[in-house]
């Protein structure tokens, strides 16, 4: 596979960031800019403007546009520094997990270096999907966190794991900005979750094509939505198979995404990384188990009989839907198809073993002084039951149809088997 053909041409949702955030940034051509023809499109030193879309679009270029490019008053180390001090002042969710390394995160993220190419990118994120760039600062901190927790304050190590966090998702920008994680929980449509599922790896090939990061956090960031058990994306990794550094992201990544929902604390970050049993490194996560400890408790927002309906509807879903997966394959299912129906099987016990281990299969044994920490645990399987669902198509738990039609639903299921073969063959920069 070589570098040319992944970032030859210029991806469209690429482009709309670096042209929006043109607007008001002053985003400049770094050379003059040829297509593969040889024809002059952008000279050297010229803002960029609308007009440049027109020239680029569908022109294979003699070099990738995002090392053409710069951002002459983009992030800097002092933005990056700035920014964790506003996470840690800040009184939110994260600070109780950041103060007690407030110094090493500040050192860390000034010693950050931003490669030209990641420079263009986070500073066009920036303006133009701040979501992105508030998650990746996020992202960034945590993983520092983690780091000098394990390490006990080795500078190397803590910037080298906030490199990885600010650039985790950077993949994320070669989709369409309604593809993005943060609205992943709201959108259970197919196409929502093929958009989604190969941003680690576009990230990966980015920097490994396009900078000169170390492969430890090159790596890293194609791993951070791979799981201990094999049950992440996109490659299902297991094990001994991903990178400590990765395994760092991995646990970042979910307790962020744990504290997207309003009104979140560490606890919940703590109750999303110990719901399913052996998806993440104990010993990683451990810093959110012991600072969620000394904090108040979680307020329940139930009643004890409505968590008890949410149980039986959520053990319904549980119990039934792999009978329902195996009556919708077609017989013989064929080798492709079958593969995916027992990764799907395989999703769906790992959410059993959850269950199991969470004593919620016995409600009479859940007291009022337990209500809190139950209703959480059950949103949080609730959340990963319509995260396999989003891979075969599939409605809300809560639905009384849990598998729609065996013909949509086997189609699905085809489409997911599909994916591991299109990352294997390589990728091409998306375009919708």
């Amino acid at each position: 596979m070589s570098q040319a053909n992944d970032f030859g041409s210029t991806n469209p949702h690429a482009l709309a960031v670096i042209l929006e955030a043109s607007e008001t940034r002053s985003i400049i051509a770094a050379t003059d800019i040829f297509d593969i023809k040889g024809i002059l499109l952008w000279s050297r030193n010229q803002p960029v403007s609308a007009n440049l879309q027109q020239r680029l679009m569908s022109r294979p270029l003699k070099q990738p546009i995002e090392t053409s490019l710069k951002a002459e008053d983009g992030v800097s180390p002092q933005t990056l520094r700035a920014a964790v001090i506003g996470l840690i002042e800040g009184g939110g969710p994260l600070a109780p997990l950041l103060v007690p390394h407030g110094g090493a995160l500040q050192r860390g993220a000034f010693s950050i270096r931003l490669h030209p190419v990641v420079q263009l990118l986070l500073s066009a994120s920036q303006t133009a999907r701040p979501t992105l760039f508030q998650h990746a600062i996020e992202a960034m901190a945590v993983a520092g966190a983690l780091m000098s927790a394990r390490s006990g304050g080795n500078e190397r190590e803590i910037a080298l794991a906030m490199s990885a966090g600010l650039l985790h998702d950077i993949g994320e920008i070669y989709t369409a900005p309604e593809f993005g994680e943060a609205d992943a929980a709201s959108s259970l449509d197919v196409e929502t979750y093929r958009q989604l599922v190969v941003h680690p790896h576009v990230g990966q090939l980015l920097l490994r094509q396009l900078t000169d990061y170390p492969a430890e956090l090159i790596r890293a960031v194609g791993e951070h939505h791979e799981r201990l058990d094999g049950s992440g994306y996109p490659h299902r990794l297991k094990g001994a198979q991903i990178s400590p550094m990765g395994c760092l992201l991995a646990v970042a990544e979910e307790a962020l995404a744990a504290l997207r929902q309003p009104g979140a604390t560490l606890h919940h970050a703590s109750v999303a990384l110990r719901v399913v049993p052996h998806e993440f490194d104990d010993y990683l996560a451990g810093p959110f188990f012991d600072v969620a400890r000394t904090l108040p408790a979680m307020a329940a927002r139930r009643s004890l009989d409505d968590l008890h309906q949410r149980l039986a509807r959520l053990d319904e879903a549980l119990r039934t839907a792999p009978d329902r997966i195996l009556a919708t394959l077609p017989d013989p299912p064929g080798d492709t198809l079958r593969r995916t129906a027992d990764l799907t099987l395989f999703l769906l016990q790992k959410l059993r073993d959850g269950w199991n281990e969470s004593g919620l299969w016995s409600p009479a044994s859940i007291g009022a002084d337990d209500l809190a920490e139950a209703e959480e645990v059950q949103d949080a399987l609730r959340v990963r039951l319509l995260e396999i669902g989003r891979m075969a198509d599939w409605p809300p738990a809560v639905s009384p149809r849990l598998i729609r039609g065996t013909w949509t639903h086997c189609v699905r299921l085809w489409w997911l088997a599909s994916i591991e073969f299109r990352l294997c063959r390589g990728f091409k920069t998306p375009s919708r």
